[in-house]
């Protein structure tokens, strides 16, 4: 079977369906991802398809629009302006999925990549939606995208899901109604969007993390699955640095601290305060810069700084980890079975930070604007000291390395595109 996966954003956004597009070509399909040109080496280098799907996600978080949303100076003009900055980026990206999804017998898409539905809808082929952060509606815990993960009463977490989807669905209904009238031929979607059309439909969603650390509800279908973690494992022929060597043997095991694709306009600050707060609880520390979310200050002999590690290799040679909440950075700690203490930028990272505290394998997590120096050493020494704690995270890192979410959702992914 020929299978196209859309996968756009980040990063940690793309590299989980690679994973799970080498899942499915061990299964004897044939696989193309379809994603931003900046991945098309890191795909192909996994022997995998690569065809074009621009959506510069890189300009959008380094955008004003999403600075604004981050500062939350001004969320209504930064949502009116984000809606317009989607639309550019819908523009590009409905003409490269339907380029892509030329000649394939099957369409998986990542959470958003929803277009491929409609997609998959014209040409008459089946499709299933793989998003990595629970979407579907629930009383059992509140949105996952604009909510911190605290949980309500069922009734507001309901309400809450509701708000997400006309939240992200009104900034795009006018252009995808569009598309599908005037480029597919379809019939526009309600005012309300395909929501209810879609669990009418029992429509199959696979989602790729693990019940370990979010159980399925009660209240979802069982079109609704949820499988593990899909992860990568780093290239055969990867081989750390050096400097990255040398700086693990010569001395204690360090913590690592990281921010993912999360641009960051007061990144040198950022620095500082890490810097300040790693001295104050006198700990050795790996910094990887990610997309230049931490600022090009001195540092002391005791930090490292680094451009871009495989989790799987560097984070079991750690102690703990400081990061955003990304949903791939949070399942790559997890995994590794040590504490992690997130800094939530936006989206869904709250969420995951929340997650990360309510299951007892970090600190309650610090948003970025209240990051200080003294709370991040308390959470470091939290996390160095908290016996419990460490145990909790072992434990279900071991649980989490027990799953095998990619061969799961590779037997959901054949049962339901042979359909």
């Amino acid at each position: 079977m020929k299978i196209t996966i859309l996968a756009v954003g980040t990063r940690g956004d793309v590299q989980p369906y690679i994973a799970l597009g080498l899942g499915l070509q061990a299964a004897g399909h044939k696989v193309s991802i379809a994603a931003p040109s900046n991945f098309e080496e890191f795909i192909v280098g996994y022997g995998l398809i690569y065809k074009q799907l621009e959506a510069n996600f890189r300009e959008l978080m380094e955008s004003e629009t999403v600075q604004e949303l981050m500062a939350k100076r001004n969320p209504i003009l930064a949502y009116k302006n984000m809606t317009k900055a989607l639309q550019r980026i819908l523009e590009c990206f409905t003409a490269d999925s339907w380029t892509a999804c030329q000649n394939t017998d099957g369409i998986i898409f990542s959470s958003a990549s929803v277009p491929g539905y409609s997609i998959a809808e014209r040409l008459g082929i089946p499709s299933c939606w793989a998003p990595l952060q629970p979407l579907s509606r629930t009383k059992a815990f509140p949105s996952v995208i604009y909510s911190d993960g605290k949980r309500n009463n069922e009734t507001l977490n309901w309400i809450s899901h509701i708000l997400e989807e006309q939240f992200t669905w009104q900034g795009s209904r006018k252009f995808i109604n569009s598309w599908r009238k005037n480029v597919l031929g379809l019939e526009p979607y309600p005012f309300g969007g395909p929501y209810k059309i879609l669990e009418k439909k029992k429509f199959p969603i696979i989602y790729g993390y693990s019940s370990s650390v979010l159980p399925k509800p009660k209240d979802w279908g069982d079109w609704i699955h949820v499988t593990g973690y899909w992860y990568l494992n780093h290239p055969a022929d990867w081989k750390p640095s050096d400097s990255l060597l040398q700086f693990l043997n010569d001395g204690s095991t360090p913590i690592y601290i990281g921010f993912g694709s999360m641009n960051n306009r007061e990144a040198e600050v950022m620095t500082r305060i890490i810097a300040e707060g790693i001295k104050k609880v006198n700990v050795r520390a790996i910094l990887s810069t990610g997309w230049d979310s931490l600022g090009g200050i001195e540092l002391p002999d005791t930090i490292l700084k680094v451009d871009s590690v495989p989790h799987d290799w560097l984070l079991p040679r750690t102690t703990c980890i400081i990061h955003h909440g990304g949903a791939g950075t949070t399942a790559a700690a997890l995994r590794a079975g040590i504490p992690g203490l997130v800094v939530p930028h936006i989206m869904d990272q709250p969420f995951w930070g929340q997650r990360v505290f309510d299951l007892g394998v970090g600190p309650q997590p610090i948003p970025r604007k209240q990051l200080t120096a003294e709370k991040l050493a308390q959470g470091i020494t939290s996390m160095l000291n908290n016996k419990e704690m460490k145990e909790r995270s072992y434990l279900l890192g071991a649980q989490i390395r027990d799953e095998n979410g990619i061969t799961k959702a590779v037997e959901l992914i054949e049962k339901y595109l042979s359909k």
